[in-house]
């Protein structure tokens, strides 16, 4: 199993985006069947697609992280995040950081800003996020080495103190 993380841009339009890669017959491949099957208010989990009946491969859930707050903000999510992560996954393929995606099922927890507000952003920060963290989980990045220089913790929303 493979796990990713990419933070991309910032502001209101940046992507988060955590991915599992995995078989399909094992662990990653239940929790994508059990997600797609157990879906909670504010939270529509849905296979991602190129365009209406033509599914990404390997077969790619798409799971909000962000409650969806009004219409507007669910089809940020439908829409433009759902074709970068689209966009990232074909990529990774194409490029063989994702090998052979027949026997494989992967995950992706995206973020969508409820303020988010620029389509385009959306799509270009979700389909690089997307490449990177799989690309990330491929590599298996980051080192412990890497996570050690970067202490003190640091995002966003919160720094601590040293």
């Amino acid at each position: 199993m493979q796990i990713g993380e990419a933070f991309i841009s910032s502001g209101p339009n940046a992507a988060h985006v955590n991915t599992v890669l995995g078989k399909r017959g094992g662990p990653a491949g239940h929790a994508w069947a059990t997600a797609l099957a157990t879906p909670t208010p504010g939270h529509q989990r849905f296979a991602v697609i190129v365009r209406p009946g033509v599914p990404v491969q390997p077969p790619t859930l798409f799971v909000n992280k962000a409650t969806f707050v009004n219409d507007n903000h669910g089809l940020l999510h439908w829409g433009p995040a759902q074709a970068g992560i689209a966009t990232g996954v074909t990529r990774a393929v194409r490029e063989s950081i994702i090998e052979d995606p027949s026997d494989l099922t992967l995950i992706c927890a995206v973020w969508v800003n409820p303020a988010a507000d620029d389509p385009d952003a959306i799509y270009r920060n979700n389909a690089e996020a997307s490449y990177v963290a799989l690309g990330r989980g491929a590599s298996g990045e980051p080192t412990a080495t890497e996570i050690n220089q970067a202490l003190p913790p640091s995002n966003p929303f919160f720094t601590a103190p040293e």
